[in-house]
């Protein structure tokens, strides 16, 4: 009688063990949400109105011609340390924006984190730097606010950071 009193609660436990082992298994690992965006602006927790710094995805040369944007182009306002992107914790679900040149053209859909050919600063107040590594270092180029005319004046990159840019920020 022992022994089948025994049996039962080893099937009873094996059940309830396959039961949880079931309802474990379907238990989903955290969500991550990842976008691609062309103007840090459109992240939802960087606060800005619109972005001053355009970087293009071609040389000077090639991403203006004849007065029209041929080239893809991204947008940044503030002080950016990777170019690959900002990701944020939002209860459980990790989200990531990608920053990634837009707007048609060549290099559309391409990421921006090296790169970039040119710049041009459209701010009338801000002056920029744009630095080889993440977080501000290495190897930079200084780009001045616009003219009294509002001209956004397109620069290439020197040799050193064209296609080699990774960070950002006031000057």
């Amino acid at each position: 009688m022992e022994r089948i009193r025994f049996k039962k609660r080893l099937a009873a436990f094996g059940a309830a063990t396959a039961a949880l082992a079931a309802v474990l298994g379907t238990a989903g690992p955290a969500q991550a949400a990842e976008y691609k965006v062309s103007d840090n602006c459109d992240v939802p927790w960087i606060t800005c109105s619109y972005g001053d710094l355009w970087l293009f995805y071609n040389s000077k040369e090639l991403a203006v011609q004849g007065g029209y944007i041929k080239s893809a182009y991204a947008t940044f306002y503030s002080n950016v340390s990777d170019f690959y992107g900002t990701s944020q914790y939002q209860g459980s679900s990790l989200t990531t924006y990608r920053y990634a040149f837009g707007n048609g053209g060549n290099g559309n859909g391409a990421y921006v984190k090296n790169n970039a050919a040119s710049v041009q600063n459209c701010s009338s107040v801000d002056n920029y730097r744009v630095y080889f590594n993440s977080g501000f270092g290495g190897t930079s180029q200084y780009f001045a606010k616009n003219g009294p005319y509002e001209d956004c004046n397109l620069t290439n990159l020197v040799s050193a950071l064209k296609n080699n840019n990774a960070s950002s920020h006031f000057a």
